[in-house]
């Protein structure tokens, strides 16, 4: 079993806070997660499946059910199915509030557990599990989880067709059965076909007039479609830094495919010798790294993209805990050269550190306080 890093920042969260909310993607590993943290707690924490009709029947009163065990951490997974437990919780934790009541589990985005959740303000801290990063597998495991991605059973098939295989019944069952699950109603087969558009614009600048005339749906429509992908955590709009520079700045969001196997898989990608040979794989190993940069930062960190209507441009523009720049620039080859944009948002902003990010093995200086970083010394971009 491979050991989480989120599970001591719950563990943490627990000792502070009434309720603390794990969500995440399906399938990432939540329940997993926490029946670990219920192993490690012995016998005292009490584990209720909301997937589960035996467990659904327990809580036909559950005002009555819960306050049994008003002594014990209650978890309580797939939350969303029984949105009318959240004022019920409410109640409880304010007659006695105490750390470590609750750890609710969801597959919404806190976008959507906040329509059923807003009264447990000040109540509850949300922590989210990603699927799995490179610090978690090994960096030797790099092509592997850049192949598959980081769902735990995606990653740990036997071999690539079963990884595959897992992946396509993944996207099925989120489009015919999770979507539908959580009230929205979109027709499967048209949100597959915007989520394919979006794997083959993978890491472009969202255009909705483009997606929604190829699709025959309006530009609005699109933009729903969109946010329903990103409060789901399979897409991400890295949005724009908007800095006091005197330049002519685009505004749109650039869209991600949060799981490069998800990714992989919408483009019939199955084999490593099929990605090194297809036009998107430089977009592709952007999107990995940016993920795995974005989940390995601090808290307080946080993470945008630069681009001017000149082409001045940052991958990613991270801005430390004193709201420093540092750029990112994310290249798939052996001898990366950041061409001309990169060097003139490094001048725009005033960047004081900038990394080029790629799959060699060896650091070295380019210019401009700017270093080639491998893969396997990403820590470096937070020192």
């Amino acid at each position: 079993m491979i050991a989480r890093k989120i599970q001591a920042s719950i563990e943490d969260s627990l000792k502070e806070f009434p309720v603390v909310g794990l969500i995440g993607p399906r399938q990432a590993g939540k329940t997993t997660l926490a029946k670990m943290i219920l192993e490690r707690m012995g016998t005292g924490p009490l584990y209720l499946d909301l997937e589960l009709s035996s467990d659904v029947n327990k809580l036909r009163d559950p005002e009555m059910y819960l306050r049994r065990y008003e002594d014990r951490l209650v978890i309580i997974d797939e939350v969303q199915r029984m949105p009318e437990l959240f004022p019920l919780i409410r109640a409880m934790v304010d007659q006695k509030r105490r750390a470590g009541r609750f750890l609710i589990l969801g597959s919404a985005s806190p976008a959507l557990v906040r329509q059923a959740s807003e009264t447990l303000a000040g109540r509850i801290v949300y922590r989210e599990l990603l699927p799995l990063s490179l610090d978690e597998v090994g960096h030797s495991n790099t092509d592997r989880l850049w192949l598959r991605g980081g769902y735990p059973l995606s990653y740990l098939a036997a071999g690539n067709d079963g990884s595959y295989s897992w992946r396509e019944a993944f996207i099925r069952t989120y489009l015919e059965m999770d979507i539908p699950q959580l009230g929205i109603r979109v027709p499967a087969s048209q949100l597959r076909r915007f989520w394919t558009m979006l794997a083959h614009s993978h890491g472009q600048l969202w255009n909705a007039s483009k997606i929604a005339g190829s699709l025959g749906i309006s530009a609005p429509t699109a933009k729903h479609y969109l946010d329903i992908l990103s409060d789901t955590f399979v897409v991400r709009q890295l949005q724009p830094f908007f800095a006091n520079v005197k330049k002519r700045l685009v505004k749109s969001p650039k869209v991600y495919l949060r799981d490069p196997g998800l990714l992989h898989a919408l483009m019939r990608i199955k084999e490593t010798e099929d990605l090194e040979a297809h036009p998107s794989v430089g977009a592709s190993w952007e999107g990995f790294i940016v993920e795995q940069i974005i989940a390995a930062k601090p808290d307080d960190w946080e993470a945008y993209f630069y681009r001017t209507s000149a082409g001045a441009e940052i991958d990613l523009l991270l801005l430390d805990d004193t709201g420093r720049p540092v750029a990112v620039e994310i290249k798939y080859s052996l001898s990366p050269k950041p061409g001309k944009g990169f060097w003139s948002a490094i001048d725009d902003l005033a960047c004081e550190k900038a990394f080029v990010i790629f799959p060699g093995d060896e650091s070295y200086p380019l210019q401009k306080n700017a270093f080639t970083l491998p893969v396997a010394q990403m820590h470096r971009i937070f020192e």
